[in-house]
């Protein structure tokens, strides 16, 4: 295609998301799935191991779990599906090929909406569907530069599902907001712990551009080894800028597939890319076609929670918060269970819905998750549970304690799971609400500064608040502030 150097070009993305399911056995054999931690070459068997002569059986977890993912999708559920062998000689592939899914996937023709400022846009899911995860070679370098790899067998056999998306998507920092709102999904759901780090949740991005106004695509590049969502963002970009340039200086782009350096920022060619007939697929002869009924759909169907969008929507609607809170909220399913739970834990009668949950609101997003963060704990693993929290909510709406107080207790609740009645009688911290507790330490502060009496009898209300000031730091923040002023201002007027 001739264009000008010139010529003004429009970014083309399509990702491919695969994900590791959350099942308590392999694809195909009764080897545990749960390898994260195990030593090298534990979770096998003679069929994960691809020894001749063994047969594979289906996991129906896995078929579900593929099912619920392609429903939350918003995809067409296949009532005839089966697997293919996906052939291609690699070492970290025993058999020789994959038991992948060619022509006739679980799900089909879906899509989800991501935010782009403030505005909604539907990026369109081309298929879900189901294959059996890889090996993993583990290269070690040695003296000389020859080097060695390893082959851990135990991630063999793993179900692995891909989510193939449309090339709807025009911008790196589009495809970083796609890859948030799916992973957000799928750990909703249940079906995966999505953990990009552990490899449980792996993107290939295909990426091409072409000149705008027009709708023949250039070559299309395929960009692996990113593992992160700032990497995808970063790979992204750079080679949208490299291809341009390429464009531009008259090279000739080839279809093919590169590799992401994250230390270097830059991709490099790894091969030329295959097409569908290189892979030789066929139907899996050991495995029988799958007839999903539509019972089995609407069984399925039943197993999903609220997604976090309608939840989102409906903490708005439903608890008036801000759309800001309300989208922090439902970031992760924990996080939103957590919440709700709180709100029905000991409600006080006189206090609207809406209110507790603004306050309940803003101790998650505040003081919670900054210790969240700073020890890297998940809320599902907290020590304090919604009900401890409650209670100190109460505490300080009752005035029982102050705020600064609130936070001393609230860091030691959440080191140590104490309640919040515990710590503070342990460390006296109840508010002095008792104005016949508190005159005689009035009395010694009017006593300790009399320039400041002097002043507010002259009509200077700066030194009220001195003076309370004064009395908050003698009784170490345990005056109830409204008592404390209507105390001293009785007191003052005495003298």
């Amino acid at each position: 295609m001739a264009v000008s150097q010139a010529q003004e070009y429009e970014t083309i993305i399509g990702l491919e998301v695969h994900a590791q399911l959350k099942t308590k056995s392999k694809m195909f054999c009764g080897c545990s799935a749960d390898y994260a931690d195990s030593p090298p070459n534990t979770h096998v068997c003679p069929i994960c191991m691809g020894m001749p002569g063994v047969l594979p059986v289906i996991n129906r977890r896995a078929i579900e779990f593929t099912m619920m993912t392609a429903l939350a999708l918003n995809c067409t559920i296949s009532e005839y599906t089966k697997f293919d062998r996906k052939n291609y000689p690699y070492p970290d592939l025993m058999k020789g090929y994959q038991i992948s899914q060619y022509d006739a996937p679980i799900g089909k023709n879906g899509w989800f909406t991501i935010d782009i400022d403030g505005q909604k846009k539907r990026v369109g899911i081309t298929r879900v569907h189901l294959e059996e995860d890889v090996a993993k070679l583990i290269h070690r370098p040695a003296a000389g530069g020859a080097g060695y790899s390893l082959m851990d067998v135990n991630r063999s056999g793993v179900p692995l599902m891909e989510i193939v998306g449309e090339p709807d998507i025009r911008s790196p920092e589009e495809a970083r907001q796609y890859l948030v709102k799916l992973h957000t999904i799928l750990q909703y759901i249940g079906v995966s712990t999505a953990n990009m780090e552990e490899g449980s949740f792996r993107c290939d991005a295909n990426i091409s551009i072409r000149p705008a106004g027009m709708t023949q695509l250039l070559a299309k590049v395929e960009v692996k080894n990113m593992n992160s969502f700032r990497a995808v963002y970063r790979a992204l970009e750079h080679e949208a800028i490299r291809q341009r340039k390429a464009m531009a200086s008259g090279e000739r782009l080839v279809q093919e597939t590169r590799g992401w350096l994250e230390d270097e920022g830059k991709t490099v060619s790894q091969r030329t890319k295959e097409y569908a007939h290189d892979y030789r697929y066929f139907p899996e002869p050991d495995l029988p076609p799958l007839f999903i009924s539509r019972k089995w759909v609407d069984e399925v169907k039943a197993m999903l929670p609220e997604l976090p969008e309608a939840r989102r929507d409906r903490f708005v609607a439903e608890y008036a918060l801000p759309v800001y809170d309300a989208n922090l909220l439902t970031g992760t399913r924990a996080m939103a269970d957590y919440f709700e739970a709180c709100l029905v834990t000991n409600k006080p009668a006189d206090v609207p819905l809406t209110s507790r949950a603004k306050m309940v609101s803003n101790w998650l997003l505040g003081d919670f998750n900054r210790l969240l963060n700073a020890t890297n704990t998940d809320i599902s693993e907290a020590r304090v549970s919604p009900p401890q929290l409650c209670e100190l909510l109460d505490l300080v709406q009752k005035g029982s304690i102050s705020g600064p107080a609130a936070k001393q207790v609230w860091e030691e609740m959440f080191n140590t799971g104490k309640s919040a009645s515990e710590i503070v009688a342990a460390r006296g911290l109840a508010q002095i609400k008792d104005t016949d507790e508190l005159e005689n330490v009035i009395g010694r502060v009017l006593n300790e500064n009399p320039q400041a009496v002097a002043d507010y009898k002259a009509g200077k209300e700066t030194a009220l608040k001195f003076l309370i000031g004064q009395l908050m730091r003698a009784t170490k923040g345990r005056a109830n502030p409204q008592v404390a002023n209507q105390a001293i201002k009785k007191k003052l007027e005495e003298k």
